[in-house]
């Protein structure tokens, strides 16, 4: 088992970055430079729990917007509503999973964006 730039089981700084929904991530990221698991799990925790937020906040805004629209505005504020408790929900899931594997020293490509950040990290092998 390797250590990173921290001291740490590499294990242990990759599951921190996923556990604070990308927080440590960022600092995990700035600071390591040799350690490629951890590097890849610090942005891609970073990524995707950002842009999950971001994606939440933009449907809550959404929610805001069509609820001043009479009768079915209403309507479409529930569905909006329940996208963002579904995403919620996938944001949990990820978190929990991200997390776990990434403890057990697995290595998990989140959808889309793990294989360009895995490309990113790895660049010159």
């Amino acid at each position: 088992m390797s250590k990173s730039v921290f001291g740490l089981n590499e294990r242990i700084v990759a599951a921190v970055s996923n556990a604070t929904l990308g927080f440590f991530g960022v600092i995990a990221y700035l600071f390591e430079k040799e350690n490629k698991f951890v590097k890849f799990h610090a942005l891609q925790s970073f990524i995707t729990f950002f842009g999950l937020a971001v994606l939440s906040w933009g449907i809550g805004i959404l929610i805001t917007i069509v609820k001043v629209v009479p009768v079915i505005g209403g309507i479409f504020a529930m569905i909006f509503g329940l996208v963002n408790s579904l995403l919620g929900l996938v944001t949990l899931v990820a978190w929990a999973y991200l997390t776990y594997t990434s403890y057990k020293g697995q290595t998990f490509k989140v959808p889309i964006i793990g294989d360009i950040i895995w490309s990113k990290v790895n660049k010159g092998e």
